[in-house]
C-alpha cells in the first residue's frame, strides 16, 4: 500500500514580489510624470490650474470611489442601502468640487453642503431600517467619506488653487514617494545597529531610525520640488532658467527664503505621511487584514498607496493656500 504524501503549497520566492512592487512602482512614478507634464505644458487660460488639471481630477476621484470601496469592505457590516450612498457620494464628492470651484469659486461650501445632505441620507437609513443600518455602520460610512472622499477633495484643491498649484501638486508627490523610499532604505540599512520600533503593535517592521530617515526623504524631496518649480518655471513671473507656460512659484515674503519655507513644509509633511501610514495599518489591524486591496501588485490597495498622500493634504493645502503666496 502507497503511502499518501501530503503537498505543501509552494510559496512564491520572495524576490517575485519584490520584482511585482518595483513594476507597480515605477508605472506609479511614470503615471505621475505624466499627470505632471500634462499639466505644466497644456494651456492655462480657461480654468483655475489648467486643462491639464482634469487628468489629476480623475485620479483623485477614483481614489475616493476605489479606497472607499476598499475601507468599507475591510470594515464589513455595512448595510446595502448605506453602501450604495456611500459609494454614489464618493463617485460625486470630487467631480462637484472641481465644477463648483472652477465656475464659481464656492467648491468647499458646495462639499460641505453635500456632505451635510449625505450625512442626513444615513441616519434616515437607521432610523428607517435599524436592524441592518446600524448606528455602528453609520459613523463607519461617515468616517470613511471623510477619510476616502474629503481627502481626496483636498487634493483636488491641491490641484485648482488659483497660485502655486503646480508647486503643491510637486511637493505632495516628491514629498511622499522621497518619504517612503528613504524610510525603507534607511531602515532597512540601519536597523539591524539601531532596531527601536517606532510603533511596535501596529506595524512591527517599522523603526525609528527608518522614520528618520523618511523625515530626511521629505526635506530633501521639499528641496527638489523647490528647484524644479524654481529653474523649469519661476519665481513671482519672472524667468529664471527656461520657463514655460506661465508655471511659476509665487512668494512675495521678504523675511524668509522660499527654500527655507519648502523645507519646513516637507518637515511637516513628511512626519503627517507616517502618521497617515501607520494610522492606515492601525484600521488593517483592527480589520485583522494585511492589505486594503490587491489592485496594486506587490503595494496592495489603492489605501495602501494613497494613504500618506491623502493625509498630508491638509498641511500642504494650507501652506501653499495661505503662506506661500
Amino acid at each position: 500500500m502507497e503511502e499518501t504524501k501530503t503537498q505543501t503549497p509552494v510559496q512564491p520566492p520572495k524576490h517575485a514580489n519584490l520584482k511585482a512592487r518595483t513594476l507597480t512602482a515605477v508605472v506609479y512614478v511614470v503615471l505621475w510624470i505624466g499627470l505632471i507634464s500634462m499639466k505644466w505644458l497644456l494651456p492655462t487660460e480657461g480654468i483655475v490650474g489648467g486643462w491639464g488639471a482634469l487628468g489629476f481630477d480623475v485620479v483623485f476621484c477614483a481614489v475616493s470611489i476605489i479606497g472607499s470601496y476598499e475601507f468599507l469592505r475591510a470594515i464589513g457590516g455595512i448595510s446595502t442601502p448605506q453602501h450604495v450612498i456611500t459609494m454614489a457620494f464618493a463617485a460625486m464628492i470630487v467631480p462637484l468640487y472641481v465644477v463648483i470651484q472652477v465656475t464659481m469659486a464656492g467648491g468647499f461650501l458646495a462639499v460641505a453642503c453635500a456632505f451635510t445632505v449625505y450625512v442626513m441620507f444615513l441616519m434616515a437609513t437607521s432610523v428607517f431600517d435599524p436592524l441592518k443600518s446600524t448606528v455602528k455602520g453609520t459613523i463607519s460610512c461617515v468616517f470613511c467619506m471623510l477619510y476616502c472622499g474629503v481627502l481626496s477633495t483636498m487634493l483636488a484643491a491641491l490641484n485648482h488653487l488659483e497660485q502655486n498649484s503646480m508647486a503643491a501638486i510637486l511637493m505632495v508627490f516628491i514629498c511622499t514617494v522621497l518619504c517612503d523610499t528613504c524610510a525603507y532604505a534607511i531602515g532597512s540599512v540601519f536597523k539591524r545597529w539601531i532596531p527601536l520600533k517606532l510603533s511596535p503593535k501596529l506595524s512591527p517592521n517599522k523603526t525609528v531610525v527608518g522614520a528618520v530617515g523618511g523625515i530626511i526623504g521629505g526635506i530633501l524631496g521639499a528641496m527638489l520640488a523647490y528647484v524644479i518649480i524654481y529653474y523649469l518655471g519661476g519665481l513671482n513671473g519672472e524667468i529664471v532658467f527656461a520657463g514655460y507656460n506661465n508655471v511659476y512659484l509665487t512668494f512675495t515674503s521678504d523675511k524668509i527664503h522660499p527654500l527655507v519655507t519648502f523645507v519646513l513644509v516637507g518637515l511637516a509633511t513628511a512626519v503627517l505621511a507616517q502618521i497617515g501610514d501607520l494610522f492606515e495599518s492601525a484600521i488593517k489591524r483592527e480589520c485583522g487584514i494585511k492589505d486594503m486591496g490587491n489592485l496594486l501588485p506587490g503595494h496592495g490597495g489603492i489605501l495602501d498607496r494613497f494613504d500618506s498622500m491623502l493625509y498630508c493634504s491638509v498641511v500642504v493645502l494650507f501652506c501653499f493656500g495661505t503662506i506661500i503666496i
